[in-house]
């Protein structure tokens, strides 16, 4: 891959057709399996080339939908400018292909507005997203979190009207309880602004939102589950079936801790791992087949850090129906 040549995506980007897409809920929008998330690995402490040569590989593969939010990095807001200038760079002769989507919702700058659910957060820091993204609307905004002392109201009216007003196109919510979810559905369906998606995370280690009935309740309402971090940052790939890597993000103590990897968390490892093997597939497969095999689970988000990582997630979605 050369990233000094002017980029000129895949021809047969979407050769794979159906195989790679699904529905989102009852809506008009079809996302791919597998999307690429800009948590970790997009920010300033990720070489440029690097972040491009995965963007890229990702495209050229019918990855079309691309998740950030205003505080991924690092340093916040990072995640937001390598995108832009990805888009300046590569992406902007394609922009009607892809699916943008960002959120707010986490502490992104001091003071009483750079924080939780408000119209006046949400407002401004979409407002910011758009700049740094380079970008004049989004796909898709989230309400990143769910805020206990915001009116629901509030925070919804705030997601009608940036799509009232064009800067967005759909939005969607991520991690809020089932009875706030409920009560968002109805809101946002009342207004004609329908939510698209619901985000939470769900994985081989994690099912709380299957058994509090979310997926249930996303599928019966025709709203599309995007999962993130189905491979538990890692935790369900062959990094950690041998005890810490070195370079690992537990050894590194980057967003996951040593503490994480009990004698029993290792030895549940090592047994998905055998079971894998024995259907021929790698732990990372199987993980992220499983959760896409869950009934109105859309798409997964994975992180990668090499392009090499996310050639082997790919792999998945030929396990898939």
């Amino acid at each position: 891959m050369d990233l000094k040549e002017p980029y000129v995506a895949a021809p047969d980007r979407y050769d794979v057709g159906d195989k790679m897409f699904r529905r989102c809920g009852r809506s008009g929008v079809l996302l791919p399996k597998i999307s690429l998330g800009f948590w970790k690995n997009f920010g300033y402490a990720a070489p440029y080339e690097r972040s491009r040569a995965i963007a890229r590989y990702a495209f050229d593969h019918g990855i079309v939908h691309f998740d950030l939010a205003n505080n991924y990095g690092p340093p916040y807001g990072t995640g937001e400018e390598t995108f832009g200038r990805l888009m300046d760079d590569d992406f902007r002769p394609y922009r009607d292909e892809l699916f943008i989507s960002t959120k707010a919702g986490y502490d992104m700058w001091p003071g009483p507005y750079g924080n939780w659910g408000s119209r006046k957060y949400l407002i401004s820091s979409l407002d910011q997203s758009l700049r740094r993204m380079r970008l004049d609307y989004v796909d898709l905004f989230y309400s990143h979190r769910f805020d206990p002392n915001t009116p629901l109201e509030e925070t919804l009216q705030a997601l009608v009207d940036v799509v009232k007003r064009g800067k967005a196109l759909y939005v969607g919510i991520s991690r809020w309880p089932l009875q706030a979810l409920q009560f968002a559905e109805k809101y946002l369906r009342d207004r004609d602004v329908p939510l698209l998606i619901y985000q939470d995370r769900v994985n081989l280690l994690d099912h709380a939102p299957i058994e509090e009935g979310k997926l249930d309740f996303c599928r019966d309402n025709g709203i599309g589950f995007v999962s993130f971090s189905p491979l538990a940052q890692g935790l369900l790939t062959d990094r950690y079936l041998n005890g810490i890597a070195e370079d690992s993000r537990m050894a590194l103590n980057f967003s996951l801790k040593r503490s994480a990897l009990t004698p029993e968390l290792l030895e549940e490892l090592q047994d998905l791992n055998r079971q894998a093997a024995e259907r021929g597939e790698t732990l990372a497969e199987s993980a992220l087949a499983w959760v896409l095999e869950q009934p109105g689970v859309t798409s997964v988000i994975v992180g990668v850090s090499r392009v090499e990582q996310l050639a082997v997630d790919l792999k998945a979605i030929a396990k898939t129906s």
